[in-house]
């Protein structure tokens, strides 16, 4: 079934994924996870509460007890998952797909991520073959409301913020319900943008990086002349950020700024950063006196290179920003778009400065940003990719980056689509710009 993809399940509500289908999925996993209890949330999609009634029912129909804890963004369903002690969790969400989507996230006890690799296709053989166990006892379904400890958890990372003009989008989706939690404890002026929770998404699509998506943003933080602007996805497990020029922020320069203040509670600790993101992030970590780590795409991977690493803290270029959390003896590691905002609010209060001024020392590099192209053969053309920059320094983590003195790229396969990913940066902007169509032309040729 195409409907199960390499870290979660997504697909178009309702020809391609329905409640019978559904239910079925519930069923599965209620098979595939060790233990009895497992907590259901959702977020505001239209099929949200349909879907998450039917995968509920799958599991109790396989004797497992459901902690429903109800409308929820992902981040808050990973709160719940150490939060209620969870044997498994499930988050019904397509994060920032277009409306008609929805789908399923899946972490194990402790919110450790279930990926292709690590049960998404057994369940997935499960629900092909119709194979369930039999039981002859249904499970329970228990009610939480865990808004508040969620709020006190979140009010946790707050650290002497000031007085900040803050304008924050969140898309009608459900970073809506993470912020409003927060932001009358906080000392700050929100001008809203979108906070009516609405899974139709009736003022644009709930992904930042689609082209359009950050204008009001954009807008309204230099009509306001606020301090920051903050945008969230659909499920809010990502977010970016635009300074008080109106200036949308690349996602390595707040893996970079964040850093520091990590760093300055765990000293010399190893951070964290994907193979995308700009030599600026390395070379600030070691300024700031941190081990920068070099990792693959992709959270199930980067949060099990921080469980191994004992890293506190890692970043991505797609806006997933991740943290480790304590809980009760242990330490859970996930990403949280709203955590990731309280501590750029700690950063910008703890400086004398504006936004723009702490992130004008990054721009030092110049890089291309993703660009996409549609190629059939893509082993063969990365095989030609290696063997014309094989006197570069080549990393093999995930696809092939290379890096040689003065610019670096790297080429990635689509898991889904006929598509190669390159991301490339040079020191000087015409170097960029003849490097990036040298490697397009061997791409494309």
């Amino acid at each position: 079934m195409g409907i199960f993809k390499a870290y979660d399940i997504r697909a178009i509500y309702p020809n391609e994924i329905n409640e019978e289908i559904m239910e079925k999925i519930g069923k599965a996993f209620a098979d595939f996870i060790d233990g009895n209890k497992i907590a259901v949330g959702y977020d505001m999609r239209l099929s949200g509460k349909s879907l998450s009634s039917a995968f509920v029912k799958g599991i109790t129909a396989q004797g497992k007890d459901v902690l429903d804890f109800g409308l929820t963004s992902t981040p808050m369903s990973y709160f719940a998952s150490n939060y209620l002690k969870a044997d498994g969790t499930t988050m019904i969400t397509a994060s920032h797909n277009p409306k008609e989507y929805n789908g399923a996230k899946f972490t194990r006890e402790k919110a450790i991520p279930i990926s292709g690799d690590t049960g998404i296709k057994e369940i997935e053989k499960k629900v092909m073959d119709n194979d369930f166990k039999y039981v002859e006892k249904q499970g329970k379904i228990i009610k939480y409301d865990i808004k508040e400890a969620y709020k006190d958890h979140l009010l946790s990372f707050a650290k002497d913020i000031k007085k900040l003009k803050v304008v924050v989008d969140c898309a009608n989706g459900m970073g809506s319900q993470d912020f409003s939690l927060i932001q009358d404890e906080l000392p700050i002026e929100v001008i809203p943008l979108y906070f009516e929770i609405d899974g139709s998404f009736p003022n644009h699509d709930a992904n930042p990086m689609k082209e359009g998506a950050m204008d009001d943003l954009e807008a309204k933080v230099i009509e306001e002349k606020a301090d920051l602007g903050i945008a969230f996805d659909g499920d809010a497990d990502r977010i970016f950020f635009v300074d008080d020029k109106g200036e949308l922020l690349q996602s390595d320069f707040i893996t970079a700024l964040i850093a520091e203040e990590i760093l300055k509670y765990n000293k010399g600790a190893p951070i964290l950063y994907d193979l995308r993101s700009s030599w600026i992030v390395p070379e600030k970590i070691k300024e700031f006196g941190g081990k920068p780590i070099m990792c693959r795409v992709g959270h199930s991977f980067i949060k099990e290179s921080m469980r191994k690493e004992n890293a506190p803290f890692a970043g991505e270029l797609s806006g997933h920003i991740y943290f480790e959390f304590p809980f009760d003896g242990y330490k859970s590691v996930y990403d949280s778009a709203i955590v990731t905002a309280m501590w750029v609010l700690n950063l910008l209060s703890a400086k004398d400065k504006k936004m723009s001024e702490l992130v004008e020392p990054l721009k030092k590099y110049f890089p291309t940003g993703e660009i996409n192209s549609k190629v059939e053969d893509k082993e063969a053309k990365m095989d030609e990719l290696r063997g014309k920059y094989k006197d570069g320094n080549i990393t093999l983590i995930d696809g092939v980056r290379i890096d040689f003195n003065d610019w670096w790229f790297n080429v990635r396969q689509s898991n889904t689509e006929p598509l190669l990913r390159l991301n490339l940066e040079a020191k000087t902007k015409e170097l960029m710009e003849e490097k990036r169509d040298e490697v397009l032309n061997i791409i494309r040729s």
